[in-house]
């Protein structure tokens, strides 16, 4: 009864445009009235108040701002000039930079959609001018942003540890390889399919230039610096993932302003401005989502789902398949945020039930809903994408296809190959 209650009332408010967060809030005070009378209607106040006083929580603004700043400070074009040096004199060189070069920002960032914002406004026209296709440049860009989620600084995965109880430490260290799996799979693909299409390489840039390579890496060295000072911190018990967000904000503001001289006032104040909005649309719908959580806890909901799930096969590769094909069809139609808060209380017990790790578990569920930054109708970074290339969605999103498959492939290996995610946690511990 609670658990239709519950779930009845959040997709009616969801169906009817209610915002997500207030969604969350309204029906976990519905089940309440109606079900759980015993349950004062003030513990959804205190839980939403009570759990936003999260240590680790404050991780999430400071990486976001950092990352901005390091977007703003001229970051981006020196880590594609290096990119470009590495990878640049292959078939499809261009589209082999985008990916390199998200790899790269995704471990300053840690948001997808602005990895496709910062490398897409250079990118784009440059693989345009090139002929490989209007819809495929402005498809990889979108694809290759959504590493920004997987590999560490991970707003997400901090959201997940916080929401799920597991080491942000451990969550970080579990999302490098996958990510570089990723992105090494994106650009197998993207060299394939130009190749069939027939792009011919810049016969200027045929063979690597080690001495470019050295020049160029030189010139990126401040931001290739950022992640090794950020996750050797971390690493080193130097200090706390929360305290290592508050260093990429005074380094991301050094390098920009004093030693690449490109970061403004007026930058800064846009970047504590954008910071705030996403953060203000974002922290109450955390803290109603942990009442919605103590609910479903309280009422033993997420057992109940997870003995459904289990009984339905009993294979744990069965029920992992599941639980992938529906958090892909939910990246689809919901904010990955939002599904992390929703999501993470009910699906968490039930991978633990089949023996996976709960780290493993963040990154793999971080993954589904990254699949969703390219899956309409949600698609943010399709959006972003076309927001930048002036294209519409749907020549993206179907040039997008095999790059979609490709992530598919990527979600496999990482979701059944557990050593990958678990190796370099392990070896930290």
């Amino acid at each position: 009864m609670a658990s239709a209650v519950l779930f009845g009332s959040l997709f009616i408010l969801i169906f009817i445009s209610v915002p997500i967060g207030i969604s969350i809030g309204l029906s976990t005070l519905i089940t309440i009235i109606f079900v759980s009378d015993n349950i004062p209607l003030l513990t959804v106040a205190q839980k939403a108040f009570t759990s936003l006083d999260s240590f680790p929580l404050m991780a999430i603004p400071f990486f976001m701002f950092a990352g901005l700043l390091m977007g703003k400070g001229g970051v981006s074009k020196r880590l594609l000039e290096f990119a470009g040096a590495l990878v640049g004199f292959l078939v499809g060189g261009l589209a082999m930079v985008t990916v390199l070069t998200c790899m790269f920002f995704a471990a300053i960032s840690g948001s997808g959609p602005a990895t496709v914002a910062a490398i897409g406004s250079f990118m784009i026209p440059a693989m345009e001018k090139k002929n490989y296709g209007e819809g495929f440049s402005s498809a990889i860009t979108a694809t290759a942003g959504s590493i920004g989620v997987i590999i560490p600084p991970s707003i997400p995965l901090v959201l997940f540890g916080v929401v799920g109880s597991v080491s942000i430490g451990s969550l970080f260290m579990a999302g490098i390889l996958p990510g570089i799996l990723i992105g090494i799979i994106l650009m197998i693909t993207s060299y394939l399919l130009l190749r069939k299409k027939g792009i011919e390489v810049d016969p200027t840039t045929q063979k690597i230039d080690i001495k470019h390579v050295l020049k160029t890496f030189y010139d990126a060295k401040w931001a290739l610096l950022a992640p090794v000072i950020i996750l050797g911190g971390i690493y080193g018990s130097i200090f706390t993932p929360t305290e290592a967000a508050a260093v990429a904000i005074i380094y991301a503001y050094i390098v920009g302003a004093f030693i690449h001289k490109e970061l403004k006032w007026k930058d800064i104040y846009s970047c504590i401005m954008e910071t705030s909005s996403i953060m203000g649309s974002t922290l109450y719908m955390i803290g109603l989502s942990i009442a919605f959580a103590y609910i479903l806890n309280l009422e033993q909901i997420p057992q109940t789902i997870a003995n459904f799930i289990i009984g339905f096969s009993g294979s744990d590769i069965v029920v992992l398949l599941l639980i992938n094909l529906f958090l892909i069809i939910v990246g689809a139609f919901v904010d990955t945020i939002a599904a992390l808060v929703i999501l993470t209380p009910i699906l968490l017990p039930i991978a633990t039930q089949i023996g996976m790790e709960p780290v493993q578990f963040g990154v793999v569920m971080i993954l589904n809903l990254a699949i969703g930054y390219i899956t309409p109708p949600l698609g943010v970074n399709l959006f972003v994408a076309s927001a930048i290339s002036k294209r519409p969605i749907e020549s993206i999103a179907k040039a997008a296809i095999p790059l979609f498959l490709a992530m598919l492939l990527s979600l496999l290996i990482v979701s059944y190959v557990s050593p990958l995610t678990m190796f370099l946690p392990n070896l930290m511990n």
